[in-house]
């Protein structure tokens, strides 16, 4: 078997550090590209960490260049950027959309990609319309398998406490019995797991999972 090449954006997110944990005892995967714009501590003989300017593009499609699957779960919000709506745009949609860019120019057979449930680029949610704009993005850039997963509400412990987040969590459990499937909050445990799987897969175009496909992917 032929061992393949990761390469993870947004390793210190609830998501991506999940992703991170499960490819380090995952086999298939002999390399794990770490992009971060932070130092980060981190030790492995599978891990290259590479400290990155995302606006620096010739470094960006570099550190991507020779990947098998390059998993994208970067995400902020207004309250980390100051509510500047530059900055908010710069990483949420920039990040993905030019590392899916990279991925096409440097042949990358796999781009697997954290949106969110309700994405859509005529929504009138700022957070939603994003979202749909950058899928619709790195829908049209030719890519040979793309991965879209749209979760609800997440399911975890973040290092940074979410108010908000944490009475949803709670809601979401009281009342799940009424919510529909696509709507159920759903473990980061899962997603990360769904993702991996999804990059097995011989898969051509692009995939949209919600909740009942994650579940089912991951087994």
């Amino acid at each position: 078997m032929t061992q393949k090449t990761a390469t993870l954006i947004g390793a210190t997110g609830l998501i991506g550090s999940q992703i991170l944990q499960q490819l380090l005892e995952d086999a298939d995967f002999a390399h794990i590209n770490v992009l971060v714009r932070r130092p980060l501590d981190l030790a492995h003989p599978k891990v290259k960490v590479i400290l990155l300017d995302f606006a620096d593009e010739a470094a960006y499609q570099a550190a991507i260049a020779g990947s098998d699957a390059v998993f994208c779960t970067v995400g902020t919000t207004l309250k980390q950027v100051n509510s500047d709506m530059v900055a908010y745009r710069k990483i949420d949609y920039d990040i993905p959309v030019n590392a899916a860019r990279f991925c096409a120019a440097t042949a990358c057979p796999k781009f697997l990609l954290v949106t969110s449930i309700g994405a859509s680029s005529h929504s009138r949610n700022f957070y939603q319309k994003l979202k749909g704009e950058v899928e619709e993005k790195v829908g049209s850039l030719g890519l040979s398998s793309v991965s879209i997963f749209r979760p609800s509400m997440l399911l975890g412990q973040r290092a940074e406490f979410r108010l908000g987040e944490r009475i949803g969590q709670v809601l979401i459990g009281v009342l799940a019995f009424m919510i529909p499937a696509q709507y159920k909050a759903i473990d980061v445990k899962t997603i990360a797991k769904a993702m991996i799987a999804a990059a097995k897969r011989e898969s051509v175009g692009v995939q949209f999972y919600t909740y009942e496909e994650m579940v089912r992917l991951a087994g």
